[in-house]
C-alpha cells in the first residue's frame, strides 16, 4: 500500500482520461438504482484489492463526449437515484470528472454523486485544488485505502473497518467528519434479526 505526502500525486500528471467501465442501472455501489463509472489509475495499490486491473492509468478506454451523452441520458430515468465514480482513484482523474459532474449538478441537480477513494478525508483536506473541487461536487464520500487486515464483509459499502461512509456538504460545513445518517452495516442488522427469531 502507498500512502502520499500532501499533493504528491497530480491528476494532470497521471491521468491518461480513460475509464474501466461503465455500468448503468445497478445496485450495488451505492444507494438506490446508480450508473457508475470506474476510471483507470491509482496509486494506492492496496493489498487485496478487488479491482487491481484499474491500478494502471492505460488500462480500459479513452473517455469520450459519446459516453458522457449516454451517461447523462441514462441518469435521467427517473428510477435513477444518481452517479458513483469508482476506479481505480476518481480524485487522480478529476480532468475527465470535474467537467462531467459539473454538467450533473447543473441539468440534473436532483441526482445525487457518490465516490470512492482510497484518500482519507485528512489527506484531502490538504490536496491539490482540484481534488478539493471534486470533493465540493460529491454528496457522499468512502474514504480510506483498503485494508486487508480489517476487512469485513459485512460492512455496507465497503471492504473493510477503517473506511467510512462520510456525508459531505454536512462534513465541509461542521468542518469534520460526519457519517452518512443511513450507515446501516450487515453486523448489526445481523444481531436485531437473531434477537428477533428468539423471541
Amino acid at each position: 500500500m502507498n500512502n502520499p505526502k500532501p499533493q504528491e500525486w497530480k491528476a494532470e500528471e497521471l491521468s491518461q482520461g480513460r475509464i474501466i467501465d461503465y455500468k448503468a442501472f445497478n445496485f450495488v455501489d451505492g444507494e438506490g438504482v446508480r450508473n457508475s463509472l470506474y476510471v483507470s489509475g491509482c496509486m494506492f495499490h492496496c493489498e487485496g484489492c478487488y479491482n487491481a486491473a484499474t491500478w494502471s492509468f492505460r488500462a480500459g478506454i479513452p473517455y469520450t463526449q459519446e459516453l458522457e451523452e449516454q451517461i447523462i441520458t441514462d441518469l435521467a430515468q427517473p428510477y435513477v437515484q444518481g452517479l458513483t465514480l469508482l476506479g481505480g482513484e476518481p480524485f487522480l482523474n478529476t480532468g475527465i470528472l470535474l467537467p462531467l459532474v459539473k454538467r450533473i449538478r447543473k441539468e440534473l441537480p436532483e441526482k445525487d454523486i457518490w465516490s470512492w477513494t482510497g484518500y482519507t478525508w485528512e489527506e484531502l483536506m490538504l490536496e491539490t485544488p482540484d481534488k478539493l473541487e471534486l470533493l465540493n461536487l460529491v454528496d457522499i464520500l468512502v474514504d480510506g485505502r483498503f485494508d486487508i487486515k480489517k476487512k469485513n464483509l459485512m460492512l455496507q459499502f465497503r471492504g473493510s473497518s477503517n473506511q467510512r461512509i462520510i456525508d459531505v456538504k454536512k462534513s465541509l460545513d461542521q468542518g469534520q467528519v460526519v457519517i452518512w445518517e443511513k450507515l446501516n452495516d450487515g453486523q448489526t442488522s445481523f444481531e436485531q434479526v437473531s434477537r428477533n427469531n428468539l423471541i
